[in-house]
């Protein structure tokens, strides 16, 4: 019986050493992780803004003041990087840490709208002290790696860390026809999440910057690759953009292409459907099979790596040297080596702001302004009839066909005034011509104000069934100030345009 009960007692202490040795393993497993933890929380800032928006139906004024709030992450040279649109046209910019609320007033050192990335540097340097950049990644992630995702989003006031997995890894759109690399993940993503860091194996493997609208479970990540990019290109302190070509393609999906083209069945490639320029190193009808020394398929896919395929576009941004990048093509059954001008800007006659407040002049009761992407998209137009013939619709997307070439419009309704009394309203509607002069863009228009000597003035638009609108000339100039005073509107014109007014 004592022996029964020995061998119960040394059991049990067996057992408690154990169960203890266990408890201790938990209990540094659950330090190691939470010092693990520690560094990209230690790194993750909230980004506290007020902005104000421009007004593009009243050029003249701004948007009411609203607040936002996002997230960055520290980075080397005591910098904090945040996405484009966190900074955007803001009045204020603060950076406030989980462990404080202490709020340190920020400046935007550059930033790429089209990337949605920015760079923030701080009043108070003294920040960075205990704050260190997180690791990123020289690799893109694979798909179905675990991702935890960093960020103040709504829903409380602490640091969020939420997990997924990575989705999808693809080379797409992003903002004012930039493309680049974007991944795809399933970790909870919500207003406030945006500029805050993406995490595989402790690593950041990105920024996030969006979700797909009301969809759960899609968000994405703009990738360290393209963040390496943006931070070499603003190393001399200014953004130049992404090298990018702007030909228009098409598959070779369909079987009667081959032959058409008297192409072998062993060739695939991506098909030039029209050239970006007439006097341009691509035509129509070549088809293009490689660029640099990777095969590109018959959707102008490539392969990077295993289980990994992308647009073939994603190797100009790795492979462009002075403005060029190397393509095979086939034009007319003979395989020919090209070398494609890429660049970083590509002009249109109808362009984003870019971050900029629009031009405007105020002329008698009309208020002119350029015709700008955002003045379409905020539907300033949905009240203007035959959409279908106006400049706005038919020039979209278009290159100036001149020099300077920009689109004029009247970008608010007509002030109240007699001069305005039986025209209908304009707004939305491209300016044609003054005195029969084209108007070549919304500077040569006041010029071409400013300097007239006639009697009247006619204004005619590009749409042939608006009516053209006809002022005496002294009489207009007369009222501007009048209704400028009625309608709360500060001066005649923008800065750029005031000084253009006043050489008269």
């Amino acid at each position: 019986m004592t022996r029964n009960r020995t061998a119960i007692a040394l059991i049990g202490t067996i057992l408690l050493g154990v169960l203890q040795g266990l408890a201790l393993a938990d209990d540094k497993n659950l330090e190691k992780a939470e010092g693990k933890e520690q560094k990209p929380r230690n790194s993750v800032v909230k980004i506290l803004a007020t902005m104000r928006q421009p007004d593009v139906s009243r050029p003249w004024t701004k948007a009411s003041p609203h607040d936002a709030s996002g997230t960055g992450v520290v980075i080397e040279g005591k910098r904090i990087l945040t996405n484009a649109h966190m900074v955007l046209y803001s009045s204020q910019l603060f950076v406030e840490s989980e462990q404080s609320s202490d709020k340190i007033a920020a400046t935007v050192l550059a930033v790429s709208p089209g990337m949605d990335l920015a760079v923030l540097k701080l009043e108070d340097e003294s920040f960075f002290d205990t704050r260190k950049p997180l690791v990123r990644s020289a690799e893109l992630p694979a798909v179905k790696d675990p991702v935890l995702a960093y960020g103040f989003p709504t829903g409380g006031s602490s640091l969020s860390i939420t997990k997924g997995i990575v989705s999808r890894i693809e080379f797409a759109p992003y903002n004012d026809q930039t493309t680049g690399l974007r991944i795809q993940v399933d970790a909870a993503i919500n207003p406030g999440n945006s500029g805050g860091p993406a995490l595989v194996d402790d690593k950041m493997i990105g920024l996030v910057f969006s979700k797909l609208g009301s969809a759960d479970n899609i968000g994405y990540i703009i990738p360290c690759e393209e963040i390496e990019l943006f931070l070499a290109d603003v190393a001399d302190g200014k953004y130049d953009g992404k090298p990018a070509m702007h030909d228009s393609l098409q598959t070779m999906e369909n079987d009667v292409l081959r032959p058409f083209l008297k192409l072998d069945k062993k060739t695939s490639g991506i098909i030039v459907n029209a050239p970006d320029r007439d006097d341009h190193v691509l035509k129509a009808w070549d088809l293009i099979t490689k660029i640099g020394d990777h095969d590109v398929d018959n959707t102008g896919m490539v392969t990077v790596r295993d289980g990994l395929r992308l647009d073939f576009k994603y190797y100009i941004q790795k492979l462009a040297k002075d403005g060029k990048v190397p393509l095979t093509i086939v034009r007319k059954g003979e395989t020919m080596a090209v070398e494609l001008p890429v660049s970083n800007k590509h002009p249109m006659v109808i362009e984003s702001l870019h971050g900029r407040y629009p031009s405007y002049f105020v002329f008698g009761p009309l208020v002119f302004s350029t015709a700008t992407s955002e003045f379409f998209r905020v539907g300033a137009l949905r009240n203007i009839n035959r959409m279908g013939a106006s400049p706005l619709i038919t020039r979209l997307g278009d290159r100036p066909a001149f020099e300077g070439e920009q689109l004029v419009v009247v970008s608010a309704p007509m002030f109240p005034h007699k001069l305005a009394k039986g025209y209908s309203n304009p707004m939305g509607q491209v300016v044609k011509a003054i005195n029969g002069t084209k108007i070549k863009n919304l500077r040569h228009l006041v010029e071409t104000l400013r300097d007239s000597e006639e009697k009247y003035l006619t204004i005619s638009f590009q749409d042939k069934a608006s009516e053209t609108i006809v002022f005496d000339r002294k009489e207009a100039i007369a009222a501007t100030e009048d209704i400028l005073s009625d309608n709360g509107v500060r001066q005649q014109a923008s800065d750029d345009l005031a000084e253009v007014w006043k050489k008269k």
